[in-house]
């Protein structure tokens, strides 16, 4: 019995060979079919799911997905990038000058005020306190008659004559004075000295007299110098001072002349005979 089955067994094996042989041989004789690109090709990858996103500038972009699983959309930056911060909310504002800066002083409250010199400064001396100097003779019509020099003289104040000036329409100036009297007469005129015996008192200066060189008469006079020294107030009258005439002689520069220039005192010829 076994081995009858053992010959079967062997029969069976040489009869599979026997097949696989053919089945080879015909296989060889059969031209093989151009292979399916769309079969045994690999697919061509999907740029949509497989291709990586592409980076965000904004934020650092996330690996790529595994290609057998859906692709994570990139990040909006929009939406998970923090928001700019807005200068108006989160900077720190300008410092307003107006109310962080110190505000420079005000001058007319710190500065120390320059003092009114009529108020704070001492005032200048006067140094005029007589009325011995310069002084110029104008008419009431403003003309420049002429410069007079008043000098002390034994207690007195007397001024003479030490410039003239020509007057409009004038035809000659009178080089001596013809009607004067006594040693005065026809003495020049430049020296000589028509206001005489002027007696201080204080600012004023009373009981002289002055001359009139164009006609020779004498005039009683009285004289008031002004506070800050600088005006003359000349008055000759006949009788009372009630009927007299003022005029305002004005201070020179003691320098307006020089020494040299100031004539002497005049006397008439016949004084300088005797």
């Amino acid at each position: 019995m076994r081995t009858r089955l053992r010959f079967a067994v062997a029969i069976a094996s040489a009869m599979l060979t026997a097949g696989y042989a053919r089945s080879a041989s015909s296989q060889d004789n059969i031209p093989l079919p151009p292979p399916n690109p769309f079969r045994t090709a690999a697919p061509a990858a999907n740029p949509s799911e497989t291709a990586a996103p592409p980076p965000n500038s904004f934020k650092t972009a996330a690996p790529a997905a595994n290609q057998d699983e859906i692709p994570v959309p990139p990040p909006n930056p929009f939406k998970n990038a923090a928001p700019a911060p807005i200068p108006s909310e989160t900077a720190a504002p300008a410092a307003n000058p107006s109310k962080t800066a110190a505000p420079p002083p005000n001058q007319a409250q710190t500065a120390t005020p320059a003092p009114i010199p009529s108020e704070t400064a001492a005032p200048v001396p006067n140094q005029y306190k007589t009325a011995a100097g310069l002084w110029q003779e104008v008419d009431d019509q403003g003309h420049v008659g002429a410069w007079f020099l008043f000098v002390e003289k034994d207690g007195l104040y007397e001024g003479r004559f030490v410039k003239m000036f020509k007057q409009p329409g004038e035809q000659q100036q009178f080089q001596t004075c013809q009607k004067c009297t006594g040693d005065q007469k026809d003495a020049p005129m430049l020296g000589l000295t028509i206001v005489k015996g002027m007696k201080r008192n204080g600012n004023r200066y009373d009981e002289g007299s002055i001359l009139d060189p164009r006609d020779g008469t004498v005039y009683h006079a009285q004289m008031e110098l002004s506070a800050d020294g600088q005006q003359l107030s000349v008055r000759g009258y006949l009788g009372i001072p009630l009927l007299g005439q003022t005029q305002v002689w004005t201070r020179l520069p003691d320098d307006a002349i020089a020494p040299a220039d100031i004539p002497e005192e005049s006397v008439g010829p016949a004084s300088t005979r005797e």
